[in-house]
């Protein structure tokens, strides 16, 4: 029997779902040519109904959103921008993409949004090109007395690519909470330009007056503002501040925490778009859409920005186009409002029940949608250590970098959680509670596992009556926030 048939046997016609026949009709079309992929497709979402998700860095989407992904617009090549494309025939992606922007600008109060970034780490490199060509290259150009690249002799197109790969960047550290792609050392982003993070202060805190100084030093033309797992907001007048001081460009990367900007959580000095030149983000983490990049810029930045492809990006993907903008048009939604406010509340409320039963955080809480663990300082176990044990326990969580960690950045001395997907689900601050204390109880018990007769620090063992027991604690939990419960697939 196909999925489509046990569904149609198992529901009845005024609960059925058109999102949830068109997804079984998919899995029976995938299962006639390669039963093994669709097996594949399908243990993966029994895996997720089954493990409570923490990782800060994903989220569910919608159905439909998921739907809108995978269609015929796949095959078609759109290289150019709206209204201005290599290939003809792109109306419809012209008319998908449009509309996501007007979505995107709208609900960030945007001058310019670029949905065809890839990935945030996409987003990123078409920001840093963007700045280079805006801020160096165009200049060169018209000092040298031409009107573009194709003007330059050998030499004097030599002479601007050696001036653009000159230039400095400066972000946030990786074990402060920064990102890859803001100038770590094995990232392309410190390969470009000449790179130097800025860290945290002994509390983990951003000291702005210490930032501030260290600008002035280095003179950095990027000065970019945001965050992979720092728990905290960012003042970004005070950002815009610091980079004003040496002329330097702001650039706010935003991909954790911008649902909280879309929902309204992060107004004021916290919302970044009024004071950075340019802001990127990725579109699946608390904007609940799909895995890929955006861009937000200033006017001046524009044109540049626009011309992501051909300067980075291969073809946009006219159909994660679509599943962006359907996403951005549940974002534009009171409810969204809600949710967002939520998964704030819900960090805050996991926060306070650790610190309730002594464990160590970054920062000693959140005012985001996340929280890091010293795990070390906490239960005497490596990141890596606990990320293992968890998962075993039907938890997802990523091992994490805390501030000036001793450990490599493969095992680290930290865990870090989020609340996103939960939220989705619907979990409110009880559950919270509950999900802090399954961690603790674990962890508190756990012991360094054994490797060719050595501690190994990447396992960690607990008594087996325990596991189990906590896996029932998690089963249950989640007997009450189904994930999909519209898509029968047993």
């Amino acid at each position: 029997m196909s999925f489509l048939q046990r569904y149609f046997s198992k529901v009845n016609e005024r609960e059925r779902s058109s999102a949830a026949i068109a997804h079984l009709a998919a899995l029976d079309a995938i299962h006639e040519q390669d039963p093994e992929i669709a097996k594949s497709i399908v243990q993966e979402l029994r895996d997720q109904r089954s493990r409570l998700k923490l990782i800060a860095s994903e989220n569910y989407s919608s159905l439909s959103v998921q739907l809108a992904m995978g269609n015929w617009m796949t095959d078609k090549y759109s290289e150019g921008s709206v209204g201005h494309r290599f290939y003809a025939g792109c109306g419809n992606v012209d008319r998908i993409e449009g509309e996501g922007m007007r979505l995107a600008q709208k609900i960030f109060g945007a001058d310019h949004a670029y949905l065809q970034p890839h990935s945030g780490a996409d987003a990123n490199l078409v920001a840093f090109w963007s700045i280079l060509v805006q801020k160096i290259e165009n200049p060169a150009v018209e000092r040298l007395g031409k009107k573009n690249l194709g003007e330059l002799s050998a030499a004097e197109y030599e002479e601007v690519r050696k001036l653009l790969s000159s230039q400095r960047v400066m972000g946030l550290g990786l074990g402060s909470g920064g990102h890859l792609t803001h100038g770590y050392r094995y990232n392309i982003s410190s390969k470009m330009m000449q790179s130097e993070s800025y860290e945290v202060d002994e509390r983990g805190f951003i000291d702005y007056a210490a930032l501030a100084k260290q600008v002035r030093e280095f003179r950095p033309l990027i000065l970019i503002a945001g965050y992979s797992s720092y728990p905290r907001r960012i003042d970004f007048a005070k950002m815009r501040e610091i980079a004003d001081s040496v002329g330097a460009v702001l650039l706010v990367d935003m991909a954790h925490f911008a649902g909280l900007v879309a929902g309204g959580v992060f107004d004021g000095v916290y919302h970044p778009v009024p004071f950075a030149d340019i802001v990127t983000t990725t579109t699946h983490k608390t904007l609940r859409g799909p895995r890929g990049g955006m861009i937000l810029c200033k006017t001046p930045y524009r044109a540049a920005v626009d011309k992501g492809c051909p300067l980075v990006l291969g073809g946009p993907l006219p159909h994660v186009l679509a599943a962006k903008a359907l996403a951005l048009k549940e974002v534009d939604t009171g409810s969204f409002k809600q949710y967002a406010a939520q998964v704030v509340a819900n960090a805050q409320a996991l926060a306070e029940a650790f610190l309730r039963n002594g464990v160590k955080l970054s920062t000693g809480g959140t005012d985001n949608h996340l929280i890091v663990i010293d795990t070390a300082s906490s239960f005497h176990l490596t990141g890596r250590q606990a990320e293992t044990l968890l998962y075993d326990a039907h938890l997802t969580v990523n091992r994490n970098a805390i501030p000036r960690d001793p450990e490599r950045p493969w095992i680290t001395s930290g865990i870090r959680l989020g609340t996103p997907a939960l939220t989705t689900l619907g979990m409110k601050e009880k559950e919270m509670a509950e999900i802090a204390a399954i961690i603790t109880g674990l962890l508190r018990e756990a012991k360094p596992g054994f490797e060719e007769g050595k501690p190994s620090p990447s396992k960690a063992e607990v008594d087996g009556v325990l596991l189990d027991k906590m896996r029932m604690r998690i089963r249950e939990l989640l007997s009450h926030f189904p994930l999909y419960p519209e898509l029968s697939i047993d």
